[in-house]
């Protein structure tokens, strides 16, 4: 059985990119809960369209999420060189808060598909967990990090901050948190 997606016609390629740049929009402007049928509407192509396209809303979002990720899981490997393991480890989290904080929503949908092996960003996540755990065993060895702590304990507390960031004023908001969680997770 073949496996591989057919090469998509021109046509359908346009409308394609056309529904994945309108949610960039949508999801900028009213997070990742906005009407998928307006997204079809402002790509100018029908609801069933975006369905042959992305069948589920998590589908759509991983789409839109998936060069953020790749850049997120490229940061992670170039930090395991960093001399300060936990500084290191502390600079990708506060970038991928940000991306988590920039869709409104986002921070929910990503606790939620963590464990739903059915979702199209299961896969995502695992793989942006299996990355920041090399930050965090790093971390751990120099001693810096508590050795109980785990990566999945630490992507949950992040898009739990990556939330509340939302509701703070500021840009600092979400580095102020991190700021105070890292001063509990310091070994002793």
């Amino acid at each position: 059985m073949d496996t591989e997606k057919k090469p998509l016609r021109a046509d359908a390629r346009r409308n394609y990119e056309r529904l994945v740049e309108e949610a960039k929009r949508a999801f900028a402007a009213r997070g990742v809960e906005a009407s998928l049928e307006e997204i079809a509407r402002q790509a100018g192509v029908g609801i069933g369209t975006l369905y042959r396209h992305f069948p589920t809303r998590e589908a759509l979002v991983e789409t839109v999420l998936r060069e953020r990720f790749d850049g997120q899981a490229a940061a992670a490997r170039e930090l395991l060189i960093s001399p300060e393991p936990l500084s290191a480890l502390k600079t990708w989290l506060a970038g991928m808060g940000r991306q988590s904080a920039s869709y409104r929503g986002l921070p929910e949908l990503m606790v939620d598909v963590l464990d739903d092996e059915t979702s199209p960003l299961y896969a995502s996540c695992h793989a942006m967990r299996d990355e920041v755990s090399q930050l965090v065993e790093r971390a751990k060895a120099s001693g810096e990090l508590r050795a109980d702590v785990t990566a999945h304990e630490l992507l949950v507390l992040l898009h739990a901050l990556s939330w509340a960031s939302e509701h703070l004023s500021g840009d600092e908001g979400l580095e102020r948190l991190l700021d105070l969680v890292f001063a509990g997770l310091r070994a002793n």
